[in-house]
Formats: structure tokens, C-alpha cells, sequence
């Protein structure tokens, strides 16, 4: 289970959401007034071990979150095996995305492949700083943009018959993340054996 922790004083002294500001920082439509305004409603910080459910099937996503050590998978259970949408790591943002976006039950789990630690946002103060900020009203937009363009190459992927072809596809759209999760997950996410992923890689 995920052990909440409250922060006290959400500000750049405190050197995890430092890091969440150094790294907005880097947006070219956020100013540092923008920051600032943001930075107090980061009020919780998670903590995870490995196998731990930040989400599950049923719960209704009030969290926004922000990865701060740690890999995470996406997915969704099915009898005969999980659906994997999307992973989450360091310097990332992680949350149900249908269910944060209708308030509905989720149908997708979030669950720690590692230990994680989080910054949390309630989606209450993150959709009124979207409605009171237009700056950061763009970001989400562009966010969520990201978002739908992610699911439409993610199901591509999955329609493809070839391994090869879906290994040349992840490879060359999110490389870094055969360095993040662990093979037997990207595996999975490929809809393959590792035993043939490990195949497949040595001639890639």
C-alpha cells in the first residue's frame, strides 16, 4: 500500500519539489511567477515498494502525481493477460487518465515496478490552477495533446502482427526505456515473450 507523507512547507527549499521546479523551469510557457503560484499545492509525498498499487481497478484517481525515483507500469488487468498503456519515471507526471479526466472508477492500475517515491498533487487545487492560470491552462493542453498522440501510436503497436516491427517502433520512439524497466515488462508492453524480445534485440 502507498504510505502518504505530508510536506510541511512545499517551497524550493525542500529538494524534492526544488527538483519539480528546476524542471518546470525548462517549459517555455510557464514564468517563474507561474512556479511559484504552483509549487505550494504539492502537499504529499508518496512512497512505494516494488509491487505496491498507487491505483487500482475500481478506485477513483484523485491524484496527480510526479515521479521522483522509481519505475511504474500502466495497464489494465485482463484474464488472460495485462494490457500495458504506458510506463512512468523519474521526472515524469503519473495519474488514471480517463478516470482523473471523468471522475469515473478506473479501469487501469498503476503499480510500482521498483521503489518509488511521488510528489502529489489533489486534483481539486490542480484543476483550479489550471482554471486561474492560462499559462498553465496551455501546459495541460499541450499535455493532454502528448497524451492522445501517445495512444494513437501505442495502438498502432499493438495492431501490428510483427514483433520486429513493434520492437522497431518503441525503439526508436522511447529508447530510454530499455534502460528504465525491466526486460520481462517491455516484454510485455511489446506483447511478446522476453525470450523472444531477447531474440529480436540481438539482432536490432
Amino acid at each position: 500500500m502507498p504510505t502518504f507523507h505530508a510536506i510541511e512547507e512545499p517551497t524550493r527549499a525542500h529538494p524534492d519539489v526544488g527538483r519539480l521546479a528546476a524542471l518546470l523551469q525548462q517549459i517555455p510557457q510557464l514564468t517563474a511567477a507561474d512556479i511559484e503560484q504552483m509549487l505550494p499545492l504539492w502537499r504529499r509525498r508518496v512512497s512505494l515498494r516494488r509491487g505496491d498499487l498507487l491505483m487500482g481497478v475500481g478506485q477513483t484517481e484523485a491524484h496527480l502525481y510526479f515521479v521522483l525515483k522509481g519505475t511504474l507500469r500502466i495497464y489494465r488487468p485482463m484474464p488472460d493477460e495485462d494490457i500495458y498503456t504506458r510506463f512512468a519515471y523519474p521526472n515524469t507526471l503519473a495519474t488514471s487518465v480517463p478516470s482523473f479526466l471523468t471522475g469515473q472508477p478506473s479501469e487501469y492500475c498503476l503499480q510500482a515496478l521498483q521503489q518509488c517515491e511521488l510528489l502529489a498533487i489533489a486534483k481539486t487545487d490542480w484543476l483550479r490552477l489550471i482554471d486561474e492560470n492560462a499559462n498553465f491552462a496551455r501546459f495541460w493542453h499541450l499535455e493532454m495533446e502528448r497524451a492522445v498522440l501517445g495512444l494513437i501510436e501505442r495502438q498502432i503497436d499493438l495492431l501490428l502482427p510483427e514483433p520486429q516491427q513493434r520492437l522497431e517502433r518503441v525503439l526508436k520512439r522511447s529508447p530510454h526505456l530499455f534502460q528504465l524497466i525491466p526486460k520481462k515488462h517491455i516484454a510485455a508492453y511489446l506483447r511478446m515473450t522476453p525470450e523472444t524480445l531477447s531474440r529480436l534485440g540481438a539482432k536490432s
